[in-house]
């Protein structure tokens, strides 16, 4: 428990990282709770009050539909959060099992799986959106495929780098010495020593990839209607930006809030446990 205080002790003193933190309890705590923030039904249509300026009754207006965007807001942040977690954690599984048989492995399996990297990695990401868009159709789950697949291999190369750096080190060479086998050597002496950083990194590309599934919902190959999207608000307030910019303005702020947040924060993580940057309090 003593280094949990240090750690917030730390975070406490970095106003940018405290402030980051902040920002993105904010967005997390709203996806948690977002059945309970909104004020009306986000898909209930109101065409009477269709495109409806901020109000009282509508803190955010109202798009195109008659839809409240504060409560639609909310709810996408559902959507922002859960593709978040599920693709970072996925592509963090697959690029460290695929980094560390590559570091270590023999040279054959390292260049097959560099190749498999960059023959990914070659790909724009909007244009193999496309491409898996139409062999599956659009849906989360393909959103899901497209980051996982664009965002695995840099983890990948990566754990590569940091693996093969530690292979050469004293310690590996005398557990090879005395039999340690790969799995014993990659699970206990490697893996502790790389996976650090890789959370580091790995806070950081969540607001990146929230901002991929904001953009392929807002080109309509993402989540479908009437699920609320930011990337889908975005959409709808495109078409009416000159007489009603309050959607695209509110559609927008989650996004920047969220890049503004997990930035901030991992930033802040970078400099108190990485030992070359850290500053003494």
């Amino acid at each position: 428990m003593n280094w949990i205080k240090q750690f917030f002790f730390r975070l406490y003193h970095e106003p940018m990282g405290f402030f980051g933190m902040i920002l993105v309890a904010l967005v997390i705590l709203s996806a948690l709770f977002a059945p309970f923030l909104t004020t009306h039904d986000h898909n209930a249509l109101d065409i009477a009050n269709r495109l409806a300026g901020p109000s009282a009754e509508h803190w955010m207006g109202t798009d195109q539909l008659g839809r409240d965007v504060f409560s639609r807001v909310v709810m996408g942040s559902r959507i922002a959060v859960w593709v978040a977690l599920v693709t970072v954690s996925m592509s963090l599984g697959i690029g460290l099992v695929l980094g560390m048989m590559a570091g270590y492995g023999p040279k054959w399996l390292d260049a097959a799986l560099l190749l498999l990297f960059d023959t990914l990695r070659s790909f724009p990401t909007i244009m193999f959106a496309l491409a898996l868009v139409t062999v599956f159709g659009p849906s989360l789950q393909t959103v899901v495929i497209v980051i996982v697949a664009t965002t695995f291999p840099v983890y990948g190369r990566m754990v590569r780098t940091q693996t093969q750096a530690l292979g050469n080190q004293e310690f590996i060479v005398a557990e090879e010495a005395m039999g340690a086998g790969m799995v014993r050597i990659l699970g206990i002496h490697i893996l502790p020593n790389i996976v650090g950083p890789l959370f580091i990194v790995a806070s950081m590309d969540i607001p990146v990839v929230v901002t991929i599934e904001a953009g392929l919902s807002f080109l309509g190959v993402g989540v479908r209607p009437p699920t609320p999207s930011w990337g889908s608000i975005l959409n709808d307030g495109y078409a009416y930006i000159r007489n009603t910019p309050w959607i695209i303005i509110f559609g927008g702020l989650p996004l920047i809030v969220t890049t503004l947040g997990f930035t901030f924060l991992g930033e802040s993580l970078r400099d108190i446990f990485d030992p070359k940057l850290r500053r003494d309090l």
